[in-house]
């Protein structure tokens, strides 16, 4: 049995401020078929090395962007490091083929609760609807979506489900790929109190 190679592209310009992200970090730092790489502490001056990061993603099976959501997306960094890293005619287009058949996983915290996240509340949409990017970057690439680990609420939410979210996380990536084959299904979650 070979063991599945697991790439986290961890991008919080925050690093040191965050509880939630970095509890699931810490958690997953220890998994032996995990690479975490900190898009922020690597490339602070936004100067990405497309090589080496190809190289990178060559070498994984799964492929997470796990992120804080920064104005319904992702971080400036990682939309850097997507624009350049993820070019035509390697990931996409005519002989982009370099990721074809892989897993892409969203891994996410918000500081909205999920309440806030529906049709008269503060954002007004359920987060499904900023999701798109992230699915046609997946689709455009050939890879296949894994439906999103996500923590609502992450600045209210207590230690204790702070602890239980990110070991559920650790947990998730332990048993990685024996998980759910729709792109739809939903994978295991914790449900913290709010």
């Amino acid at each position: 049995m070979t063991t599945s190679r697991i790439l986290i592209l961890y991008a919080h310009p925050a690093h040191e401020r965050s509880r939630a992200n970095r509890a699931m970090i810490d958690a997953a730092r220890t998994l032996p078929n995990v690479r975490i790489h900190d898009l922020y502490e690597c490339y602070p001056d936004f100067h990405i090395d497309v090589e080496y990061e190809q190289t990178q993603l060559h070498e994984a099976d799964l492929i997470v962007f796990h992120h804080p959501i920064h104005w319904y997306s992702m971080p400036a960094l990682q939309k850097e490091w997507t624009d350049l890293v993820l070019e035509r005619g390697w990931a996409f287009g005519p002989g982009g083929d370099a990721l074809r058949g892989k897993d892409f996983w969203l891994v996410a915290s918000t500081g909205g609760d999920e309440t806030s996240y529906q049709p008269g509340a503060r954002h007004g949409h359920p987060f499904d609807d900023f999701l798109p990017p992230y699915q046609q970057t997946a689709r455009l690439c050939g890879m296949h979506w894994k439906a999103p680990y996500l923590l609502h609420g992450a600045h209210q939410v207590d230690n204790a489900a702070m602890t239980m979210h990110a070991a559920n996380y650790r947990a998730l990536l332990d048993s990685y790929p024996d998980w759910p084959d729709s792109a739809s299904a939903a994978l295991p979650s914790v449900s913290l109190p709010r």
